[in-house]
């Protein structure tokens, strides 16, 4: 009987152990989806966010629009080439034309939309 009594006490701590593995493992799992929805809301969907906006304003360009470079320069769209190059002109003397990559575009200023109304 003691043989007895020892197998079924070594079987009932192998059921209770193998009950703490499946925990464990289930923690790890949620523990790693929690990080995946943190992950997706900081990082992820602001980016896209952005990737949108912009490709909204580069929909948007026409000529005469101002705009400032990610370098800080202002200027003026005189013509759209294609889908991915304008020509900008900088400066007032007419002679800074020069062909740039929309991607280099930070900000948009519509054109007349900085004019103030009359009252």
């Amino acid at each position: 009987m003691n043989i007895l009594s020892m197998v079924l006490s070594n079987t009932a701590g192998a059921a209770a152990n193998g009950s703490n593995k499946q925990t464990g493992v289930m923690f790890t799992v949620v523990y790693i989806a929690i990080f995946a929805v943190i992950i997706y809301f900081m990082l992820i969907r602001p980016q896209k966010k952005q990737r949108t906006k912009t490709e909204e304003m580069h929909k948007q360009m026409e000529p005469g629009d101002n705009i400032m470079t990610t370098s800080g320069f202002y200027g003026t769209i005189l013509d759209i080439v294609d889908d991915t190059t304008i020509i900008v002109e900088f400066g007032n003397n007419k002679n800074c034309r020069i062909p740039m990559h929309k991607n280099a575009v930070a900000e948009l200023e519509k054109q007349g939309s900085a004019v103030e109304k009359e009252e």
